[in-house]
C-alpha cells in the first residue's frame, strides 16, 4: 500500500519538530551536547503525545554518522534506516506481545554483542508496563549495568504498573497532553501542505475531539480528508465524524440558564434523533459547565480552560449576568448525577430527569447577601427581646389620634398604596369572629407577612367607635405587629373595612409565669422555629452543612 496516513507522513524527524514537548526534547538535546545521556530512559504520558517518535529521534541522534548530535542529519545510513524502521542496531519491541520471561532472557543474551555498524545498540520497548513480573526481574541486572554500547528506551502510558525496581534504574521523562490551540495550529499547517481548505472552527473541533493526542487529531483529519474533496465545510465535518457541534452545547447551556425547559427538551430530541451518544453529550456538558464556572470566577483562563479564544469570549458573555453560586449548583448536580447516566440503560430519559431536577434548583444567595440577612435577623431578634419587656400585660398600641399626626411620608405612602375595597357597614348582630375572618382575609391578600403574625390573634371587643385586637403568639409575632409601619397598615385596613375612622387598640394576651416544664416546651418551640427559618435552611443548602446545636439566648 503506497498511501501513508498523515500521522506517519508528517512524523517529526528532529527534536524541534515535536509539538509542545519542549521540556523533554530540550533536556535530551542538552544531555547529548554534554555527553550525559542515561543508559536507560523511560518516556511516560498519554497516548499520541510523541513518546515513540522522540525515542526514534533520540536513537537517530545517538547513532548519527556525525553523532551523538543534537540534530540528526537524517541522511546517513543509520538515520535513514531508523526512519524506515529497518535499522539492524535499533530494535523496536512491542511489550504487549513480547512480554514473556523467555523473550527478555533472549534479549539479555543478545545485548553483549556489538552493534553492526552504529555506535550503540538501542532497544525501544513500547508499552513496557505489559511485561510480566518475571520478565521485569530478568531485565533488572542488565538494565542496571548494561554494556557500554547498549541503551534502553522505554515508553508507557501507565507508569504506575511498572515495578519500582525498574523505575529506580531509569531516567524518567513525562509527556504532557497537547492543548487544543497547538493541535489546531499543527493541523492547519498540514492542511496547507496538503492543499486542503478547512475552516479554523472545524480544526478546533477536531482538536477537541483528539483529547490532547496529536496522533488522534491527525487520524480524524485523515478521515475527513479522505471522505471529501476540495473545501471541507463545517457541516460536512460534523456529519463525517458524528460529533456534537459546539454551538449545540452553547444553545443548551443558554436554555438551562434561562430555565427554558421546552427548548432544552427540543435540543435533546434533535441530538437523539441525529443518533448522537447521549452519554458523550452529558460528558461534554459537564466539561462545558465546568468551563463556564471557571470563566466566571477567574480572569486569566488560559491555563485552566483548554478551548479556543473565541469560545471563551462567548462563555464570558453567556455568564455575565449569572451568579457564580448558581453555576456551581448546576455543575455540582451534573457531576453528582454522572454515575447514574453512565449506568443507565435509557440514557435519554436519565438525562431528561437530570435537567428536570436542575430546573427545580433555586439560585442560592451570595454569601455576602446571606451574611447581611443573618445580621438583620439577629438585630430584629434583639430589638424584639428589648421591646418585649414592656409589652407584657399592657396595650402595645392605642390609636389616640397622635400617631396619625406623626405618620412619616414613607408610612403614609404604604397606607395609600392599599387598593380600595368596598366598605362593610358595622353590623351589631354579626359575630366578631366572622368579622375577624373577613379582616384576616384582606390582610392575607394584601400583606401576607403581616397576616402570618396576626394568624393566632382575635377581636376582643368591637363597637361603633372602638376596635380592640388581642395579639396571641410569641414575642417575635407581637413585636412585628407592634412596628409603627404595621400599626398604620392595620388602622388603614380597619378604617377602610368599616367605611369610617375607628379607634384601634392592639393588646398582647397576658403571659402567665411558667413552670420548668412550660419553659422547656417554649425552648423546644423556639429551637424548632429557628431550625425552620428560611435563612437557616438556605445556609444549610448552600454550605451542605448540618445543625450542631441551637442555643436559646
Amino acid at each position: 500500500m503506497s498511501y501513508l496516513v498523515l500521522a506517519r507522513k508528517y512524523r517529526p524527524q528532529t527534536f524541534e519538530q515535536v509539538v509542545k514537548q519542549d521540556h523533554v526534547t530540550r533536556t535530551l538535546a542538552n544531555a547529548i551536547s554534554a555527553d550525559r545521556v542515561a543508559h536507560a530512559i523511560l518516556f511516560s504520558g498519554p497516548r499520541g503525545t510523541g513518546k515513540t517518535t522522540v525515542a526514534r529521534i533520540l536513537a537517530k541522534a545517538m547513532n548519527c554518522k556525525e553523532g551523538p548530535v543534537r540534530i540528526p542529519c537524517n541522511e546517513c545510513r543509520s538515520c535513514r534506516e531508523i526512519t524506515k524502521g529497518s535499522a539492524v542496531d535499533v530494535f523496536e519491541i512491542d511489550g504487549a506481545s513480547n512480554n514473556s520471561v523467555d523473550q527478555i532472557r533472549e534479549l539479555r543474551d543478545n545485548v553483549k554483542y556489538m552493534p553492526a555498524h552504529s555506535l550503540y545498540k538501542i532497544y525501544i520497548i513500547d508499552e513496557v508496563h505489559m511485561l510480566s513480573i518475571a520478565a521485569f526481574n530478568a531485565l533488572l541486572k542488565t538494565l542496571e549495568e548494561p554494556p557500554p554500547h547498549v541503551m534502553f528506551i522505554f515508553a508507557t502510558t501507565e507508569p504506575r504498573k511498572i515495578p519500582i525496581t525498574i523505575l529506580s534504574r531509569c531516567q524518567r521523562h513525562d509527556f504532557r497532553r497537547i492543548d487544543v490551540e497547538s493541535i489546531s495550529e499543527h493541523l492547519k499547517e498540514i492542511c496547507t501542505k496538503e492543499g486542503v481548505e478547512i475552516a479554523v472552527e472545524s480544526l478546533g473541533l477536531i482538536a477537541r475531539e483528539a483529547g490532547g493526542s496529536m496522533r488522534d487529531g491527525l487520524s480524524l483529519l485523515d478521515q475527513v480528508m479522505s471522505c471529501t474533496k476540495g473545501t471541507i465545510t463545517h457541516e460536512q465535518m460534523i456529519d463525517i465524524l458524528g460529533v456534537i457541534d459546539r454551538e449545540i452545547l452553547f444553545n443548551l447551556s443558554k436554555a438551562i440558564l434561562q430555565a427554558d425547559i421546552p427548548e432544552v427538551l427540543d435540543i435533546l430530541d434533535e441530538i437523539y434523533s441525529a443518533g448522537h451518544d447521549m452519554k458523550k453529550l452529558y460528558a461534554d456538558l459537564i466539561e462545558h459547565f465546568r468551563n463556564l464556572l471557571v470563566v466566571k470566577m477567574v480572569k486569566k483562563t488560559d491555563k485552566l480552560v483548554d478551548i479556543p479564544s473565541h469560545e471563551i469570549d462567548l462563555m464570558i458573555d453567556q455568564v455575565k449576568e449569572v451568579p457564580a453560586t448558581f453555576l456551581n449548583q448546576l455543575f455540582e448536580l451534573l457531576f453528582r448525577e454522572e454515575i447514574s447516566i453512565l449506568n443507565s440503560t435509557q440514557p435519554r430519559l436519565a438525562v431528561e430527569m437530570v435537567f428536570i431536577k436542575m430546573f427545580q434548583i433555586k439560585p442560592a444567595l451570595p454569601i455576602d447577601v446571606l451574611i447581611e440577612k443573618l445580621d438583620n435577623l439577629r438585630k430584629d431578634i434583639y430589638e424584639a427581646k428589648a421591646n418585649s419587656r414592656d409589652a407584657e400585660n399592657k396595650p402595645l398600641f392605642q390609636d389616640d389620634g397622635e400617631s396619625s399626626q406623626t405618620t412619616s411620608g414613607e408610612v403614609a405612602g404604604i397606607a395609600e398604596s392599599i387598593e380600595p375595597f368596598p366598605a362593610t357597614p358595622l353590623d351589631p348582630y354579626e359575630n366578631i369572629d366572622s368579622t375577624w375572618v373577613k379582616l384576616l382575609s384582606i390582610f392575607s391578600e394584601k400583606y401576607p407577612s403581616l397576616a402570618a403574625n396576626l394568624k393566632n390573634s382575635s377581636i376582643k371587643s368591637l363597637d361603633h367607635k372602638r376596635l380592640e385586637i388581642e395579639v396571641n403568639g410569641n414575642d417575635f409575632n407581637i413585636n412585628m405587629v407592634m412596628r409603627h409601619k404595621n400599626r398604620d397598615i392595620i388602622k388603614k385596613v380597619c378604617s377602610d373595612f368599616f367605611g369610617k375612622d375607628i379607634k384601634v387598640i392592639i393588646a398582647a394576651k397576658r403571659i402567665q409565669k411558667q413552670d420548668n416544664q412550660d419553659k422547656k416546651s417554649k425552648a423546644d418551640r423556639l429551637k424548632q422555629e429557628a431550625l425552620s427559618h428560611p435563612l437557616v435552611t438556605d445556609a444549610l443548602e448552600i454550605f451542605n452543612g448540618t445543625i450542631v446545636d441551637v442555643k436559646i439566648l
